[in-house]
Order: C-alpha cells, then structure tokens, then sequence
C-alpha cells in the first residue's frame, strides 16, 4: 500500500468516507430537525446560563435580590431579540444572519464588519465554552488536577473539530443524550428550589421588601438602577447565541423558515426559564461567590445539603457534568455557523475563495480547521481563563446584533407602503435595536479598561485584512474582464453558427477519427481564459491537433450546495458553456467532445474523467491555462486558484502528459 492511499484510508477512518452530492436525499440526511438544530445551535444560549447569570449575580456586589429585576429584563430581552430574529429568518430564508441582513439592507462593507465582527465572536464562543467547560469539569476533581486543565481543554477543541469535519450531524447526534440530561437536571433543580420554598412565599416576600428598601437607601435611586443596569450588562453573554439561527438556515430541513422558527422558541423558551430560575435559585440559597467554584456548583451543593452525602455529590456531579459537556456543545455553534459566515464572505470575495470550498463530507473544512485553529490559539494565549475570555466575550455579537436591527428597522420603514403589519415589525425590532446598542455600548464602556479593547483591535485587524483581501479581488477581476473581451466576439460567431444549424445542408460535419492527435484542454466556465488557452494551443501547434475535447469540472461549494436544483442547475450550466466550444470547433472543421462532472475536488474529479478520454482518443496531450499576474507573490498563490498545477502533478505520477500554459494578465 503506498503513501498515498494509506493516507486516505486513514482520512475515511477518522474524518469518514465521501458524500455524493448528486444523491437527491443527501440534503435531508445532513439536515436537522427542530429539536436536533435546537442541541447543535441553541446550546449556546442554554449554556450561556452557566456564565451569564452568575456574571450578572456577582456584578449586583452584595444586593443579591436586584437579581430578580436583572433576571426579569434578561428573559424580556431574550424574547424580544429571538422575535426580531423571526423576521429576519422570514425576509432572508436562505440564511446569512447579521452579515447577510447588513450586506443587504445597509451596505457591503457595513455587512463586512457585521460579518468580521460574527467571526471573532465564534471564535470566542468556542474557546469560551470549552474553557468553561473544563472549569465545570475541574470544579469538582482534587486541586492537584487544575495543572492538567489547559491541556484537557485543548483536547476538547481538537475533538470537536475532528467530528465537525466529518459532518454535521456526526457531530449533534451523539451530544443529545447529554442536552437533555442538562435541561433534566437544571429544570429539576430550579423547580425544587421554588416548591421547597413554596410554603415560606410569605418570608421570601417580606424578606425581597426589606432587601429592596435597604438597596435603596445604600445606594439611592439612581445608585440602584444604575447597578441594575450594570448588572444587566454584565450578564450579556447570556444572549449570545440567539442570532445562530438565522447563519444556520442552510443545514435545517425543509420547510428552513418553519423549523428555524419552531427552533428559535424553544431557544428562547429554554433559555429565558433558565436564566430566571437561577437567579432565584442564587436567591433562595442564599449562593455567595467561593474561590475555585463556579456560581451554578455553589447554588447545586446549597440545594442538596440536606440530602445525604452520597446523593448529594452524585446530583451535583451528574449536573455540573452535564453542564460541562453543554459547554462543549455550544462550541458547535460556533463551529456550525463560524464557517458559514465566513463561506458568504469568501462568495462576496471578503475572504479567500478557497473557505467557500466544502470537503467529499459536504462540509466547509476549511472554515471548520480556520476556527478551530483561532480558539485554540486564544485558548493557549488566555490559559483557559475564563475570567479573561469572558471580558473579550460578547461585545462583538452585540455589534453585529444592532446592525441587522438597524437594518431591519430601516428595510420596515422603506416598505411600509406595501406591508400592512410593517408597523408591527418595525417596534419589534426597533425595541430590539435600542436595546441591542444599549448593552453594546454599556459593554463596550464597562469592559472596555479591563481589556475588552483588546477584541475590538483584534476585530479592527480582521476588517483591514479583509478590506486588503476585497481590494486585491478587486483589481484581480479587473484585469480579468479585460481578459474577457474576447467573449461577445467569440459568442457572436457561435450565434451565426447557430442560425446556421437550421439549414443542415449548410453545416459543417467533422470527420471523427480516433486516432488522431487530440488536445484535451481544461476550462472553467466560456470565459477569457479558457479561450485564451484555446487560442494559445492554435498559436504554438498550428495544426497539430485535428481532435478537440473540452473538460470542465461544476465545483459544488457553499454557494450553490442548496437543493437538488441547485446541483442540477450547476451541471445544465457547465454543459452549455462546453457546448459553445464545441460549436465553435465544428465550424472551423475540427471535431470536438465534452467531458463534464459535478463535485467537490475538482482535481479529483478530473482524474476521474481521465480514463474515458483516453479510452476513446488515443494520442492525447492534456493543455491547461493558468492566469499570470503582474507581480506574482505568496498573496496571489493564497488567494487565487493554482488547481492546473495539482493536476499536473496527479498527471505526472501517473505519466500523462500535461502542457500548462501562462496566459498573461
């Protein structure tokens, strides 16, 4: 067995074995149901609840029962921003979330940052779920274990990347088990802390009063809500989340904008329930912050005191296990929709083209191994400080949170002459765009000095490289398009030939003989280059070659990998644009095929042709143009396709003769 295939055998064994994408039930097999996209997105916001609320409960500094306000306008929040998100699922049913609604309502750029800012905070969703996760984990383990929790954290980064990259559903289905055991076990916990303190309604009661009275005098009433307010701002990472719906529109299943809806409730349902109940849970507890344990530990070991030492400590293992294995799983949201953001940001040319690309497991690889290669970066940097990572959080998704409101608001007020519930819809998201900037900037301004401008230089840094990156495209298609001129003549012609295929008397049949020479070129799509290459195989070989085959590979990418009509429509596609080659050739008495194919790996696929072509011609030299920039750097490698040289290379082990030819730009 060589390298090679050795290395592949070991990729199906880790990663699995290829997709068909032409299998017409491939779409409903890697979709999700509600209560599936429910455990793979909503986790994030659930999980939220293991550092939101406690964050928002420490900030109160000693006025434990302002939670309950704080609790109050958290779950209000929650509903008004998952219904502003129903709109948004509705008006863009294809997906694309905060970037999308921002590219389209308010402009490109404007949608880069939106976008830019989404992926900083995926990044961060990932190494702050994980990182919280382990402190779960290490909170109830002997002390002497904390030195191994950096590591244990990197593992569970390392993981969940290795099942992502093998598909989606490979990598939600195994963690529903324990989602439902975390909602069991926390929605039984905030029900006992309420009915064990049912009959002592009237203590809480009077015991919230005099609390509220004390606050009050302490601290005013301006000194009270500004705390609240604080309070509320702090605990923002417990609405991070909500928008993962709307990025994750493409992997739903059908019918996208009624599942996404049915999803979003009970994201909003769940999370809303957990947050209050915590809080009153902290409450009636009486939980205090403790060095070492987390706020949800102290609150589950006060609750079962009572109860014999060895139920006690098998509840709290079992719930704080589950809570930290949520964590994990809300890292998916950001390996889910981390690598959508940035495949629509790599179609609009804000990115390499290449994180548009999906793996023979139909997913985005290359985003997927992008994010988690950033997490773990910054889990390194942070040392899986949670305290850290948590100052860093949210301030970026409250960025992208206000501009898909402003968008909102505004794309309401334009149609209001069409849409008889646009009044509706515009309050809703207008209360959602004044509250979404109100925690922005409250955030921003609270977390700013304790580091929190460290992710906004951080964001600032990804928008100018993206700004380089359009630029270069920019100029790049520029130069391209001049390239194109020769297109409308060359399409000219073809239109005459056409009008010539009317009268079968007047056409040209070529003669088909086998074993003349044939130059088999490669091509992408009727364009400059592939004419070019054309012309140039004319110019060094005169008439050499008697036998024309035109091969051209439709790249399934993120783009177009939609429906079976999508698929279908990328193949009818490259066969009309082969076709114009073809006719052209057989008027010019040369004979001509096509070999076309639909896929992932374009290399691949073309290899796979290989064998009927040289089957039916005999003496073949395959030709491939490859575009050749004024200033050639290690830029224009990144970010431009070099697909001819990898198929020469295949080519070359297998000794086939390949010609590539410079077409200068």
């Amino acid at each position: 067995m060589d390298t090679e295939s050795g290395i592949k055998r070991l990729k199906d064994i880790v990663i699995g074995g290829a997709r068909d994408p032409h299998d017409k039930a491939i779409f409903h097999k890697l979709s999700l149901i509600a209560f599936l996209a429910w455990v793979g997105l909503g986790s994030d916001g659930l999980s939220s609840s293991c550092y939101g609320p406690p964050e928002a409960f420490k900030a109160l500094e000693g006025h434990p029962y302002l939670g309950l306000f704080v609790g109050l306008g958290t779950a209000i929040t929650i509903f008004i921003i998952a219904a502003s998100y129903s709109h948004i699922i509705e008006l863009f049913p294809s997906g694309g979330g905060g970037y999308l609604v921002a590219s389209k309502l308010l402009s490109p750029k404007i949608g880069m940052i939106s976008g830019s800012a989404l992926l900083i905070d995926y990044v961060l969703t990932i190494t702050i779920s994980i990182a919280s996760g382990a402190d779960a984990i290490f909170s109830f383990l002997p002390p002497h274990f904390l030195v191994y929790k950096l590591e244990f954290a990197i593992v569970g980064v390392l993981v969940l990347l290795i099942l992502n990259i093998r598909g989606i559903k490979e990598a939600v289905i195994p963690l529903v088990p324990i989602f439902m055991l975390f909602v069991v076990t926390h929605l039984f916990a905030i029900l006992y802390a309420i009915i064990t303190h049912a009959f002592k309604i009237n203590q809480v009661y009077q015991s919230t009063g005099v609390e509220l009275k004390q606050s009050f005098h302490d601290l005013g009433t301006f000194g009270v809500l500004f705390l609240v307010m604080r309070a509320y701002s702090m605990g923002a990472g417990t609405f991070t989340g909500i928008e993962a719906v709307s990025n994750g529109l493409p992997i739903l299943r059908e019918p996208r904008v009624e599942t996404a809806k049915k999803t979003m409730h009970y994201m909003a349902f769940s999370l809303s329930i957990t947050v209050i109940g915590l809080m009153i849970g902290y409450l009636l507890f009486n939980v205090e912050p403790q060095a070492g344990k987390t706020l949800n530990a102290i609150f589950f070991e006060n609750m079962s005191r009572g109860w014999g030492k060895g139920p006690a400590y098998y509840f709290v293992l079992i719930t704080l296990l589950s809570e930290a294995i949520l964590l994990f799983i809300a890292a998916q949201t950001g390996f889910l929709d981390g690598p959508r953001v940035l495949a629509s940001m790599a179609l609009d040319r804000w990115f390499p083209t290449r994180f548009a690309n999906l793996s023979d497991r139909l997913v985005n690889q290359n985003g997927i191994i992008l994010m988690g290669a950033a997490s773990l970066i910054m889990m390194i940097i942070s040392s899986g400080s949670v305290d850290f990572l948590i100052v860093l959080y949210s301030i970026n998704v409250f960025i992208t949170f206000s501009l898909s409101q402003l968008g909102m608001v505004i794309h309401w007020w334009n149609v209001r002459k069409s849409d008889k519930n646009w009044f509706r819809k515009l309050s809703i998201n207008g209360v959602g765009l004044f509250l979404t900037t109100f925690i922005l900037f409250s955030v921003m301004i609270i977390k700013f000095s304790e580091g929190g401008w460290i992710t906004l230089v951080i964001t600032a840094g990804l928008v100018s490289v993206t700004l380089f990156i359009k630029n270069h495209y920019n100029k790049a298609g520029e130069m391209i398009r001049k390239l194109d001129t020769i297109v409308d003549s060359f399409e000219a012609s073809i239109y005459n030939l056409e009008e010539d295929e009317k009268n079968p008397t007047e056409m040209k049949v070529p003669q088909f003989d086998p074993k003349a020479k044939t130059a088999a070129i490669l091509v992408n799509g009727f364009n400059g280059l592939g004419l070019h290459t054309l012309f140039s195989v004319f110019r060094l070989f005169s008439n050499t070659y008697k036998n024309f085959v035109f091969i051209q590979v439709g790249s399934v990418d993120a783009g177009n990998f939609k429906g079976v009509e999508e698929i279908e429509n990328l193949d009818e596609h490259i066969k009309t644009d082969v076709s114009k080659y073809i006719h052209y050739m057989n008027e010019h008495g040369y004979y001509a095929e096509a070999f076309t194919s639909v896929g992932t790996d374009v290399v691949e696929e073309i290899e796979n042709l290989i064998p009927k072509i040289n089957n039916r011609f005999s003496h073949v030299i395959y030709f491939g143009g490859q575009l050749v920039f004024p200033e050639e750097s290690f830029i224009t490698r990144w970010l431009h396709n070099y697909i001819v040289f990898a198929v020469q290379r295949k080519f070359y082990r297998q000794g086939i003769p390949m010609v590539i030819l410079p077409i200068r730009i």
